[in-house]
């Protein structure tokens, strides 16, 4: 156990400084651009095109890694990911922010596979739930430390660009000075949608429905804080906080469908956070502190229910499936948050900055209906037979490479 994780230090760390990156880029691009005037509808958009950058790297990346190999190409996408994090910052513009924002994703896609795959080479089935669970906290920690980042600076100057930049090439130095040997090519994701649905039709509503949600709330919760006047510090705190409520509520959420039919969870989870969100709307909260402890109710919540419905597909998934229900479900979720920020934007623009929330909410209260529907066709799986819940990391769009490091994967895929 202990040769596996010191084999892993260089590559957490590399990791570290690229998500501390992401972080701080995902959330300084919307804060100078309503800054900058760009309209709502414009911003949605950059998270639009970064989701959609990201699907089309987790297709295509694995080519360039088979082609060059792991360092090289980690080397590739980190020095790519500085490039453009310093070009946004010198042609401050929202249509090249936009082009330039579907690179990002695309770069991102390959650099997480490589890391990702690095790491599952590196685990055994002893060691990889502890991996596993090193990476998560990981990726979380640094996700919220990169936003935060936007509270110590000022986005109205290029510094934070060029502080982005500097960590994306950081982030190259452990794993280009590192003796671990490079792993065993990708393998290439597909989606079968048709086995998918015969599966679990709910799982598949869901995690699409999930994914509009959450991207929506991801590219735009920093533009609503914005508009509403609380200070730089709050909006990066408010950010983080529904992260981190997010995977406090992963836990007993979790322990609560393994023992119930996971439907009801997502019913009742669901209607919750829209209400959450309807009672934002409506209330129109401005102290900060109040609005942070409604939001982090919110996440506490709404960050669950993408594993709830994962767990609840891979209950009536065949012995051995696990990987490739959960991609493609993985895959689903992407396609939503493609979808999320457009739709969000635009009600934001035509309405006010809270009806960002409505966007949320009428993608939650799908979910619940859908889940209604589907508890009168399909009767609950035995508790007896049911898969033990396990944490999915929705924080970002994850890779299929995520997915094979999960412990669930320890038998033979």
């Amino acid at each position: 156990m202990r040769t596996s994780l010191g084999s892993i230090i260089a590559l957490l760390l590399g990791t570290a400084f690229l998500l501390s990156a992401s972080g701080l880029h995902g959330l300084l691009l919307p804060l100078r651009g309503q800054l900058e005037g760009f309209s709502t509808t414009s911003l949605g958009i950059l998270g639009t095109t970064w989701a959609g950058g990201f699907i089309a790297g987790c297709y295509l990346a694995p080519r360039l890694i088979q082609r060059v190999g792991h360092v090289r190409s980690f080397g590739a996408l980190a020095a790519s990911a500085a490039t453009i994090a310093l070009l946004t910052g010198i042609f401050v513009e929202i249509n090249t922010w936009i082009v330039l924002r579907a690179f990002t994703g695309f770069v991102m896609a390959g650099a997480y596979m490589v890391i990702e795959s690095w790491l599952n080479e590196r685990s055994t089935n002893e060691s990889r739930g502890t991996i596993f669970g090193l990476y998560m906290m990981v990726t979380n920690a640094s996700l919220m430390l990169g936003q935060m980042g936007v509270a110590f600076g000022d986005v109205s100057t290029p510094v934070l660009f060029m502080v982005t930049g500097i960590l994306f090439c950081l982030s190259l130095l452990p794993t280009a000075v590192s003796k671990a040997q490079s792993p065993a090519p990708l393998a290439s994701v597909s989606l079968d949608l048709k086995s998918l649905y015969i599966n679990s039709p709910i799982s598949v509503v869901a995690c699409m429905l999930i994914g509009v949600a959450n991207g929506a709330w991801g590219t735009l919760g920093a533009v609503y804080g914005a508009q509403i006047g609380i200070p730089t510090f709050y909006i990066a705190l408010m950010m983080s906080a529904v992260m981190l409520a997010g995977a406090v509520g992963q836990f007993p959420i979790g322990k609560i469908s393994d023992y119930t039919d996971r439907r009801y969870v997502l019913v009742a989870a669901s209607v919750t956070t829209a209400l959450i969100g309807c009672i934002i709307f409506v209330t129109s909260p401005r102290t900060p502190e109040v609005i942070l402890v409604m939001v982090s109710l919110y996440g506490l919540l709404a960050y669950t229910l993408y594993s709830v419905a994962v767990a609840h597909a891979n209950d009536h998934a065949p012995a051995g499936s696990f990987v490739q229900v959960s991609s493609g479900l993985l895959m689903l979720y992407g396609i939503g948050t493609m979808i999320g920020p457009v739709v969000a934007g635009y009600f934001m623009q035509i309405m006010r900055p809270e009806s960002l929330f409505l966007a949320t909410a009428a993608a939650h209260l799908g979910v619940a209906g859908y889940a209604v529907l589907r508890i009168t066709r399909r009767p609950p799986v035995p508790t007896e037979e049911k898969e033990s819940f396990t944490t999915q990391p929705v924080d970002r769009v994850a890779t299929p490479q995520a997915i094979l490091l999960n412990p669930k994967t320890d038998a033979p895929e």
